[in-house]
């Protein structure tokens, strides 16, 4: 038996035996308004109740487990040799066209709706109530009351004294006295240095040029021949330029320093010795006893009885039942069917005929040993443990409840 199933036993049982209205509420009254009823925590009635139980027991389960094993096979190895063989091959070729299909769709749509649900509610009505207590209490009560102190204080008295003091001080004197000032200024100065330039003129010049070798046939006794002949010289002018240096005096002009002597008035300020008599005034103190009077204060205290009244709350619950309706919401749902169009996608296949030289196979087999590791099953059992749950009846009086019914305010 299940922990769930269990439970669903016990929330079953306990309501069929506290009444129809506690089993409105679900699992012991726990998700509704209400408490537990005012029987329950009577102290004069019994019931049965279920008590639950654990049993530890064991049962025997059987596992496979894999062991390996070597043994020893044959196998066949093939070896490939190839051909080139000339064949004529199709290819496929794959196109893609549409078409419109209508299809349904149901859709789910979600609808909110309310229903009323009338329960009864028991709740607790509680009322504060006073009641006078005396008692006694004792105040302390303070008296004010003053004293004289005689004491003597020395009290400081001062007087104003003068005495000469005399100082040498420093006077300054002011002279006015002539001094030469000597100071740099800058003259200008003109002077002259000799530049050459290079200036020229164009000069015609003639020039004779020799004629160019001319081949001629000249006719002798020999018969004709070739001979070479110079032509008359020609004459040609051509400006050639003749360069020459001259000399020229150029001014120019520079800044020469000059110092220049002056009579300046100066004003020089020495310093005179003088005595200077002045009066310090200083002050001196004496103490003077006198007498003084002080008044201390001081308080004393005493103890006065009192009675005072003290209103003390208290508190009293009483049950008052009540009827309440509360509003449930809950989903409803139903299908809406639609028509709707979607293109679907084919293909279209043609065959493309084509020629191509392949190589062809041919496999030769052959036998190899070989030794080969294979998983052998065995079942081993073993001891798994496990819980078992059970209800024990069980006989609960009215006392026994009572003092710990928190739900009825005991």
């Amino acid at each position: 038996m299940s922990v769930s199933r269990l439970s669903a036993a016990v929330a079953l049982t306990f309501a069929a035996l506290t009444g129809p209205s506690t089993a409105l509420g679900g699992l012991c009254g726990v998700p509704s308004y209400a408490c537990c009823p005012t029987e329950a925590c009577d102290p004069g009635c019994c019931y049965t109740t279920c008590k639950v139980a654990t049993q530890t027991c064991y049962r025997t389960v059987c596992d496979t487990v894999y062991e390996p094993e070597q043994y020893t096979t044959m196998r066949t190895v093939y070896r490939t040799v190839s051909e080139d063989v000339e064949q004529t091959c199709y290819r496929t070729v794959t196109e893609t066209a549409y078409r419109e299909e209508p299809y349904t769709v149901c859709r789910q749509v979600m609808e909110t709706a309310v229903r009323e649900e009338t329960i009864p509610i028991q709740r607790q009505v509680w009322e504060t109530q006073y009641r006078n207590c005396n008692y006694t209490v004792q105040r302390q009560v303070w008296d004010d009351h003053v004293r004289e102190c005689k004491y003597t204080v020395m009290q400081p008295v001062t007087e104003t004294l003068e005495r000469e003091c005399r100082q040498t001080v420093m006077r300054p004197v002011t002279e006015t006295v002539n001094r030469v000032r000597c100071y740099t200024v800058m003259r200008p100065e003109t002077r002259y240095r000799c530049v050459r330039r290079m200036t020229g003129q164009w000069v015609k010049q003639r020039q004779v040029i020799p004629g160019p070798v001319i081949p001629r046939v000249v006719c002798g006794p020999c018969g004709p021949s070739l001979c070479r002949t110079q032509a008359p010289p020609r004459t040609i002018c051509r400006r050639v330029w003749c360069p020459r240096v001259v000399q020229q005096q150029i001014p120019y002009t520079v800044q020469v320093p000059q110092v220049v002597r002056q009579n300046c008035p100066v004003q020089v300020t020495r310093m005179v010795p003088e005595t200077v008599v002045r009066k310090i005034p200083y002050t001196v103190t004496r103490m003077v006893p006198k007498e003084m009077v002080q008044r201390i204060p001081y308080r004393t205290c005493r103890i006065v009885n009192e009675t005072r009244t003290q209103q003390i709350p208290y508190r009293t619950c009483r049950i008052v039942t009540e009827t309440q309706t509360r509003k449930i919401p809950y989903n409803v749902c139903r299908t809406v069917t639609e028509q709707r169009t979607r293109r679907v996608p084919y293909c279209v296949q043609k065959q493309v005929p084509y020629t191509t030289t392949q190589k062809v196979c041919r496999v030769v087999p052959e036998q190899v040993e070989q030794t080969c590791t294979r998983m052998v099953a065995k079942q081993v059992t073993r001891q798994v443990p496990y819980v078992r749950t059970y209800l024990v009846p069980e006989t609960v009086c009215g006392s026994s409840l009572a003092p710990g019914c928190s739900a009825c305010g005991g």
